[in-house]
């Protein structure tokens, strides 16, 4: 039995990208656009008499912008939202911002030669499809997450990390959770070019640690958080001393960073080493996860019920990668009690 196609409501308001965003999605069988709304007033009427599964968001619109429209959807009717954005500094913060309230994924708006445009256009409509499978919840009133406990007393280790779609939201979440003498976190969060740098330094302003965009040769310090660069360049621990290698050697699995990339390079660290594997599609990391936890790492797992989709996890989990699997709430503690034993 054939799965009917995916349901989907674009909104912008351009009429030229509307067109261009129509033209992409229906060449896929396994989609159908349902409905094309100029602004989100439209928008708002088409949801409750289209029901579509999953919504494309243009960031900026005139009226009501796109972070205040999916405020609403997120508190009034939850439903899988793709953020589609201009690789602007201010369209890289709304980004940013729109991912935390709970947009399952964005994409930057199709453009440049028809060979990027064309590769945009499949990414799209993958990210359409997947988004369709996420699970999405009611979005909470802003709250700062409890402090963890002090790292004080605990083992000289390295914290790896590593997380995809749905990941943003998880990371502010976990990251704001750690305490200021934590130690050394080094994170891979499939994101495109241009947005980590923002994505660190809103980490950074709600966070205790340090939060900043990895760089090459930099000294991996307790305290600190870093975050690979997006789309450019691996990130690893480099050998024989503390520092961050970035390559910019070719995609792994279709990924660079990569989450493997990362977590094979601390495979020599043993039990000095914890591995976390938090939402995302695919299986980037349940390798690398494994060579950890053959080596003595100790190694954690987002589980099915918290995460945005399960799947990086669940392949990691499957592998026999994953020592305990536990929700997102529970992370920060598990963490530090993994640093501690």
């Amino acid at each position: 039995m054939t799965a009917a196609p995916v349901r989907v409501l674009v909104v912008d308001d351009s009429a030229s990208m509307r067109a261009a965003l129509n033209r992409i999605l229906s060449a896929d069988p396994e989609i159908e656009v349902v409905g094309l709304a100029p602004e989100p007033h439209a928008a708002r009427a088409m949801i409750k008499d289209l029901n579509p599964d999953v919504v494309t968001l243009d960031v900026e619109m005139p009226g009501m912008d796109g972070l205040s429209f999916l405020e609403k959807i997120m508190r009034l009717r939850p439903m899988p939202v793709v953020m589609c954005s201009t690789l602007t500094a201010r369209g890289t913060e709304v980004t940013i911002e729109a991912l935390r309230l709970g947009a399952v994924d964005f994409i930057a708006k199709p453009a440049g030669n028809p060979l990027e445009v064309a590769r945009d256009a499949e990414l799209l409509r993958t990210k359409v499809k997947s988004a369709a499978r996420s699970r999405v919840r009611h979005q909470m009133a802003p709250a700062r997450a409890p402090m963890a406990a002090s790292a004080k007393g605990m083992r000289d280790v390295v914290i790896g990390i590593g997380s995809s779609t749905g990941g943003v939201e998880a990371l502010f979440s976990l990251i704001a959770s750690l305490p200021p003498d934590c130690p050394p976190v080094m994170i891979v969060q499939h994101m495109p070019a241009g947005f980590t740098t923002g994505f660190a330094g809103r980490l950074n302003a709600e966070s205790a640690v340090t939060v900043v965009e990895a760089g090459d040769g930099a000294p991996v310090e307790r305290g600190t958080v870093y975050i690979a660069p997006g789309g450019e360049r691996h990130m690893e621990l480099s050998p024989g001393q503390r520092r961050i290698r970035l390559s910019a050697a070719d995609p792994v699995g279709g990924h660079r960073p990569s989450v493997d990339v990362l977590f094979n390079s601390m495979v020599r660290l043993g039990k000095g080493a914890v591995g976390v594997i938090l939402t995302g599609m695919g299986a980037d990391g349940a390798a690398g996860l494994l060579a950890m936890r053959c080596a003595g790492a100790r190694t954690l797992g987002q589980n099915a019920e918290s995460c945005v989709v399960y799947g990086m996890p669940r392949a990691a989990f499957e592998l026999g990668a994953v020592e305990r699997q536990l929700s997102l709430s529970a992370m920060p503690e598990a963490i530090l009690a993994a640093c501690r034993s």
